[in-house]
């Protein structure tokens, strides 16, 4: 038998995660060590504030920390200067008396990879036949 005093619950959710209800933070459990914990507890103490308190502040602290001056930010590099760059390492490495023609098998070896691994490459386009 249904009840008919009962109204259904709309669905308040955000995200679509039931971890977040409107009006409420997400709650997340992290594992801290000993000494990890006692110094966020002497940073929450010194700061008048909870450890959860703590915990958030110092998470946002780190996310919005710039990088260090000598840390060198990520790029996207052309893949041809990539490969030519590798041609150039490796033609360094290879050996001065070797003929030009083996130079070259060596080089494109390493550089492409086995023909039998050319299907492989997500690189490569795709040959149909």
């Amino acid at each position: 038998m249904i009840n008919r005093q009962m109204t259904p619950v709309p669905d308040t959710r955000r995200d679509h995660s039931p971890a977040v209800r409107l009006g409420h933070d997400a709650v997340s459990a992290v594992k801290l060590s000993q000494q990890l914990t006692a110094d966020v507890d002497a940073w929450a103490e010194m700061h008048q504030i909870t450890r959860s308190d703590a915990i958030s502040q110092l998470l946002m602290i780190g996310l919005h920390a710039s990088r260090p001056t000598g840390m060198p930010q990520p790029t996207r590099r052309d893949p041809l200067a990539i490969e030519q760059t590798a041609i150039r390492q490796i033609d360094q490495m290879l050996d001065p008396g070797l003929p030009a023609d083996e130079r070259e098998r060596r080089i494109r070896r390493l550089v492409e990879g086995p023909a039998e691994f050319a299907h492989e490459r997500i690189d490569l386009p795709k040959h149909t036949g």
